[in-house]
């Protein structure tokens, strides 16, 4: 009897012991579940753009001279002047002018004459017509060196150059002055031949410059040119900006964000994105209400801020993983913590 309930004593310990290592090994696998961290995607407007260098252009160019070699008399303007479409900016020698416009009042004169005389029938019709003629020839002799004599700045615009001083010879070989307009300012943008059916006319884009940091420029795409340039396989479009305050000047570097469209797709953090070994496969896990992971493959688009736009892999409310992902596999348990 006694040895009955010695042995089964010993049963019950072993039962116990066996127990409490089940138990042990229980706790064990509890605690080798991986502890993730999870964020929840949604969709987001991605605008599609693309960031290219430019230079900043004046709208119009004019290189100011007269047509033949003269001497310069009064020089009304300098370098930084801004003028008005109009303004004299140069004086040439006037011998020719005054000449021009005796010959002029003379033959205005004469003409008021022999019409007198044609209209009494004093006079034929071909000495009337030529005398008429004359006057035509005298009246746009004269109006041709009256610009040629008084220049005027044919645009609003500021005087980019001087390169003669009063009384000099102007001897045709360089403009005596330029004046370009830059209300408004232009640019031209080389942009890939890929994207040449997403440009359009009245495009509003996006232009930095390095001399102003601190701001920012709308411009409007105002043409496009038709032809693809071979061997750097871009074609031009021109951007033109406002430039009311004269802020931009021709010959700044300037950088020119083009955005082609936007669409509304899923954004997820980038630190949820791996990179499948061996391939060029982008990968996330997403953990189901159940607690399980599971590999998803992606298609990034592009990368905003600390975000990548996927095109295909996730579906907004999905939890991607975002911390813990080096200890997962596809179905894994795992638990979602802080």
């Amino acid at each position: 009897m006694k040895r009955f309930a010695w042995m089964a004593a010993a049963v019950l310990v072993c039962s116990c012991n066996g127990a409490s290592k089940k138990s042990e090994q229980v706790t064990g696998t509890e605690e080798r579940i991986p502890v993730v961290s999870v964020a929840g995607v949604s969709r987001h407007d991605v605008a599609h753009s693309e960031v290219y260098s430019s230079t900043v252009l004046a709208n119009i160019t004019n290189n100011i001279a007269p047509q033949t070699g003269s001497r310069i008399q009064k020089i009304r303007v300098e370098v930084g002047d801004f003028v008005q479409a109009g303004q004299v900016l140069a004086e040439m020698d006037r011998v020719q002018l005054d000449q021009a416009r005796l010959k002029l009042v003379n033959d205005s004169t004469e003409l008021v004459r022999l019409r007198g005389l044609y209209e009494a029938g004093g006079l034929s019709q071909s000495d009337y017509d030529a005398a008429e003629l004359g006057y035509k020839v005298s009246s746009a002799s004269y109006a041709n060196l009256l610009e040629n004599t008084i220049l005027r700045a044919p645009v609003s615009g500021v005087v980019t150059a001087r390169n003669y001083d009063r009384g000099d010879m102007y001897t045709m070989t360089q403009p005596i002055f330029t004046v370009q307009q830059i209300t408004p300012v232009k640019l031209l943008v080389g942009i890939s031949e890929s994207d040449y059916s997403r440009v359009h006319r009245g495009d509003k884009v996006k232009i930095e410059v390095d001399a102003l940091p601190s701001r920012s420029f709308q411009g409007t795409i105002n043409r496009i040119y038709p032809t693809v340039d071979a061997a750097s396989h871009t074609f031009n479009a021109e951007v033109v900006v406002p430039n009311g305050d004269r802020a931009l000047r021709p010959g700044m570097f300037a950088r020119v964000t083009v955005t082609f469209d936007v669409q509304n797709n899923v954004m997820v953090p980038d630190i949820a994105v791996l990179k499948l070994q061996g391939s060029g496969q982008r990968m996330a896990y997403v953990v189901d209400d159940e607690g399980v992971a599971h590999l998803r493959i992606l298609t990034l688009g592009v990368h905003i801020g600390k975000e990548y736009e996927v095109l295909s892999g996730l579906e907004a409310g999905d939890r991607v993983v975002v911390k813990g992902q080096s200890s997962l596999q596809d179905g894994i348990k795992v638990k979602v913590g802080e």
